[in-house]
């Protein structure tokens, strides 16, 4: 299949698929060259193929990096909610010729590998229970006395 320029792709893809977002496109092709750059760091195999597990992480780290308490919030502005929606957006992409693919990949590649709103979350969740958890109080006895005005 013939290489198609990203942005190209991306209309074609969203004139068919609304689902997702032409600027959650860009997220993804950007986080996907920063996981390659990441993973570079620790490989000495300047090209290779990066797998759905793989580009999940980096998509998370990306995001985290990028919007930091607002990722989640920022991915489902662009109909990101979950794993399968960045392997739904890759095939998409690849069906149109804008990333390429091995035999190997499946969108079941990244469906159930995390829970991405939840790794989105995480970092910015209390370590420590912050308020302590106490009963409610009764409330005062009144019997057939009127509330006082300081107390509505």
């Amino acid at each position: 299949m013939e290489k198609v320029h990203f942005d190209e792709a991306v209309k074609e893809i969203t004139r068919k698929d609304a689902r997702f977002k032409p600027d959650g496109y860009a997220f993804l092709r950007d986080a996907l060259d920063f996981t390659i750059t990441e993973l570079r760091k620790d490989e000495l195999i300047e090209h290779r193929h990066v797998s759905g597990p793989e580009l999940l992480g980096g998509v998370v780290e990306f995001a985290l990096k990028e919007y930091g308490s607002m990722s989640a919030a920022v991915l489902d502005s662009w109909g990101i909610r979950a794993d399968h929606d960045i392997g739904s957006m890759v095939f998409n992409l690849i069906d149109t010729g804008a990333f390429g693919r091995s035999e190997e990949d499946s969108p079941t590649d990244f469906m159930g590998v995390l829970d991405l709103r939840e790794e989105l979350l995480e970092p910015y969740r209390p370590s420590r229970e912050v308020l302590e958890v106490r009963p409610d109080p009764e409330p005062p006895a009144r019997g057939n006395q009127p509330a006082k005005s300081s107390e509505i």
